[in-house]
């Protein structure tokens, strides 16, 4: 049980307890249960809220296209070929079938046109198909790359086309295998259209399965896409998902890429905190050996007493198991002016923390180009019920062509849309 208030462990100055340590960690599931007729989130005051889509399968990934066209990645984690058998991986797995995460994927993005401006999807088309457990997405000039959970693909896109036929070219090959803890794999392009930057989540929650299976993972990697070179960009960070680019905050130099990170698990319900940060070219962030900064987890076997005195510092606590999956920069919203500058934030939800956190989208306002406030600002939340039960889960954001957020919403099913109140 919490023995302090999310936000506690939230801001630019997270209060972090000692670890707890149990042999039977915390579980605390909220079991998904479909949204009542006409339910939907509550948005925050001078927002308004609707469905921009319904009746999607698992949608978690999202791509504005220039036309203003969506994109939406419907997944779910890849079938385990030859699965691992133990009490705790059995257990998880009921605990998240409970929860809406257990079924098979759909692996396949749809397209979603709003041809009448009305913030509501008429039409709809299956874009690609046959993926296997795609994620992120990113357009350079006429390609199109998709991310799946084993490999980086390619695809020849042109401005208005509803649909792409045939296999695209495979471009470089991800981290998977038979464990293949973090599946996701989220794509960024930069700035310039040069390079695609490439998340890649940890295989264990500390490294416990032995730190040969994490390589090359926990980490943002950069692929120059004249070059066909790859690098690592950052890492020590546990598992990535949400990127965006943001103002530095002098006016001129490039821009900062910045990241959301769904830290360690079985520290007790008040650690560790997820966290928003900066993402500095080859900068380590502790996992597995440390958590914020220079917190030792003793778990991490062998030490690392040389990586824990470089680990960087995140930029901002998001608050304990909060699992923030999607990220998108404020520039471009029409949303009201307390959004000008800043980060929006889907907050997927705790399996693993008494009381629940997250459930919710929120906004972290950033001045000069850093965040900015000790508590992230609410946009939108309700996805939980008075019983505990979720009838959503925030997962990727997203600003559309007219600078309205989409939020996709894999429990629910539904892609909401959140405007400016008349």
């Amino acid at each position: 049980m919490a023995t302090q208030n999310l936000s506690d462990g939230s801001g630019l100055h997270p209060r972090l307890p000692a670890p707890v340590t149990s042999l039977i960690p915390t579980v605390h599931i909220a079991p998904a249960v479909p949204w009542a007729d006409d339910a939907q989130p509550r948005a925050a005051p001078g927002l308004q809220v609707k469905a921009f889509a319904r009746r999607l399968d698992h949608p978690r990934c999202l791509l504005v296209l220039p036309n203003g066209d969506v994109l939406v990645a419907e997944s779910n984690a890849p079938a385990k070929p030859h699965p691992e058998f133990s009490l705790k991986a059995w257990v998880m797995g009921l605990f998240m079938k409970r929860a809406g995460a257990g079924g098979p994927s759909a692996d396949r993005i749809t397209l979603l046109r709003d041809s009448d401006g009305d913030g509501v999807a008429e039409f709809r088309a299956p874009f690609l198909e046959q993926l296997h457990s795609p994620f992120g997405m990113a357009l350079v000039g006429q390609s199109l790359y998709v991310a799946n959970t084993d490999a980086l693909l390619q695809f020849k896109y042109s401005s208005g086309i509803s649909r792409i036929v045939g296999p695209g070219r495979k471009v470089l090959d991800l981290p998977a295998g038979a464990v293949n803890h973090h599946w996701t794999k989220n794509l960024l392009a930069s700035p310039d259209g040069q390079r695609l930057y490439i998340t890649v989540g940890s295989n264990s929650n500390v490294g416990e399965r032995g730190l040969a299976l994490e390589q090359g993972r926990a980490a943002i990697w950069e692929f120059d896409l004249q070059s066909g070179q790859q690098r690592l960009f950052a890492s020590g960070l546990r598992n990535p998902n949400g990127m965006a680019w943001s103002s530095n905050g002098s006016g001129s130099g490039p821009e900062l890429l910045w990241t959301v990170v769904n830290e360690r698990d079985e520290l007790g319900s008040d650690l560790v905190p997820d966290y928003l940060t900066s993402v500095r070219d080859g900068a380590f962030y502790g996992w597995p050996f440390s958590y914020y900064g220079s917190h030792v987890d003793i778990r991490a076997q062998p030490p690392s007493p040389e990586s824990v005195a470089r680990a960087v510092v995140p930029d901002y606590a998001l608050g304990a198991h909060t699992a923030p999956l999607g990220l998108a920069s404020a520039k471009g919203n029409s949303l009201p002016a307390v959004f000008a500058e800043g980060m929006f934030v889907g907050l997927h939800g705790s399996w693993n923390r008494r009381p629940h956190s997250g459930y919710q989208v929120v906004f972290v306002p950033f001045s000069a180009g850093r965040p900015n406030g000790e508590v992230p600002m609410e946009v939108l939340s309700g996805f939980l019920n008075a019983q505990g039960e979720a009838s959503g889960r925030p997962v990727c954001v997203a600003l559309d062509r007219s600078g309205a957020l989409l939020v996709a919403d894999d429990v629910g099913n539904v892609i909401w849309r959140v405007s400016a109140a008349p």
